[in-house]
């Protein structure tokens, strides 16, 4: 009689037959290492790749835990909720200290391959618009970089058709007893939402219990508030290194980002505050 063969987990064939595994080929290290392709000789292009596809990568998670925060609040589940936008949080402020080592790097030193360049630009982070996306931006404008039929724009156009963060956080509202109004709850989440009076009403009584719900509030404000940060450091960073310069691509550069500053995600959870 033969003795049956034992496999790994992962595994189609004898264990004998596959490649032990390592901390290099876990982590797929010989494609992370190898994606950095600078264009020019120049010393601080590999710093300015680095930083992008890090940047990538964190873009990445968020979307993964935002994921996650969807499916818990539509449980109802705080505990699980405040978990998930702790991480985001945290992620966030990682996101934000990156950009001081790319301030590092003098406006010189941009510039000795900025113009290698070409095209690419970081408006064209698909990742950071299905973010957006994500959190309620509802304009058809994200689309402008990306080709009909390719994954990029399906992934945005895909966000922009689902209910947003803020419309699971109303369905959690909803679940733990509060009069959330119904065309709220019933809404096209295709559509942007506006500011609602009867919403911050119920806001308000929700602030009033000071439960688990009013953290769960106060968590999304702090994570609005660290994506405002966030583009408030980028502008500064841009302004400081390429100064009223178009920016690559195309893009009205730093004037372009300051337009984007102080334009809440969250806008009820902000007009609150002055009654609370």
């Amino acid at each position: 009689m033969t003795a049956p063969q034992h496999t790994t987990p992962d595994s189609t064939g004898p264990a004998d037959t596959q490649a032990a595994l390592t901390y290099t080929s876990y982590l797929a290290l010989d494609e992370v290492l190898s994606a950095q392709r600078p264009r020019s000789d120049e010393h601080d292009e590999l710093l300015f790749i680095v930083i992008h596809q890090v940047y990538e990568l964190w873009f990445k998670q968020i979307l993964h835990e935002l994921a996650r925060l969807q499916a818990v609040l539509a449980k109802g589940d705080t505990a699980h909720a405040t978990r998930v936008l702790r991480r985001v949080l945290t992620i966030l402020k990682v996101i934000v200290a990156q950009i001081d080592v790319l301030e590092t790097m003098t406006p010189r030193q941009f510039t000795t391959f900025r113009a290698r360049l070409d095209a690419s630009s970081g408006f064209q982070s698909a990742q950071f618009r299905e973010l957006e996306a994500v959190l309620g931006r509802r304009d058809r404008r994200a689309f402008a970089h990306y080709p009909e039929g390719g994954d990029q724009r399906a992934a945005i156009a895909d966000a922009m058709a689902r209910p947003s963060l803020f419309d699971s956080f109303l369905a959690y509202l909803a679940i733990h007893g509060y009069q959330v109004p119904t065309d709220l709850l019933d809404r096209d989440v295709s559509e942007a939402s506006v500011p609602s009076p009867e919403l911050q009403q119920v806001l308000l009584a929700v602030y009033a219990d000071d439960s688990g719900p009013s953290t769960v509030a106060e968590y999304l404000v702090d994570l609005d508030e660290g994506l405002q940060e966030w583009r408030y450091r980028h502008v500064k960073m841009v302004e400081r290194t390429i100064g009223a310069k178009q920016g690559t691509g195309g893009s009205a550069g730093a004037a372009y980002l300051r337009g984007t500053l102080f334009d809440p995600a969250f806008p009820d959870l902000w007009a609150v505050r002055s009654e609370l």
